[in-house]
């Protein structure tokens, strides 16, 4: 069998960004899935309201201080992590760099301040199905926050490598600020069911 070339590819990138990525789809689709978890776990928050006589169970609202600073972290690292997509886009190394470490910092700074977060829950996680779902919703957040910040510290240390001027690496540093988004919006839908909703 003859072959012939139709047209030559060869000189196109071999990465993208946005929905022209093949990783940017699939953070999207880890997107989906973890949203329905957190979507199933508030669904059972309200299915035991629901039941329940009084609420919260047999304690008091959550303090409010460590989520709202939480909150107001989160926040706050849009405007850091929104600069360091951008920097991705326009491919400047030093910028990026600059953002990476931000974001790194500005991912572990939650997790500090979540270790105040469990005890401001006034109630501990085996006392009673009230205890268990808010103890459940908020270890969630946190697997999702201990999870991104690796992977924003790994391709931090990347982007110092000679592997950082690689335009893939770019690309992976603007899917990274995609699931930062996410961690963040997913964090003010909780705080309002965790921490409002029982003063309701």
């Amino acid at each position: 069998m003859r072959r012939r070339v139709i047209a030559d590819v060869s000189h196109l990138p071999t990465y993208d960004f946005g929905s022209g990525s093949p990783m940017w789809w699939g953070t999207l689709a880890v997107v989906a899935l973890e949203g329905m978890g957190f979507a199933l776990a508030i669904g059972t928050y309200f299915y035991l309201w629901s039941l329940a006589p009084d609420w919260p169970l047999e304690a008091p609202p959550p303090d409010l201080l460590p989520g709202t600073l939480m909150l107001a972290i989160l926040l706050a690292s849009l405007v850091p992590n929104h600069l360091t997509s951008r920097w991705a886009h326009w491919q400047n190394i030093a910028k990026v760099r600059v953002g990476m470490v931000v974001m790194s910092l500005a991912g572990v700074l939650p997790l500090i301040v979540r270790i105040w977060e469990f005890p401001a829950l006034r109630i501990s996680w085996d006392e009673n199905a009230y205890g268990s779902i808010v103890w459940f919703l908020l270890g969630l957040h946190t697997t999702h926050l201990l999870t991104d910040v690796g992977d924003t510290i790994v391709l931090t240390v990347l982007m110092f490598t000679r592997h950082g001027h690689s335009g893939k690496r770019f690309s992976d540093v603007s899917d990274n600020a995609f699931y930062w988004d996410f961690v963040v919006v997913s964090w003010a839908v909780l705080y309002l069911v965790i921490y409002w909703f029982p003063r309701m």
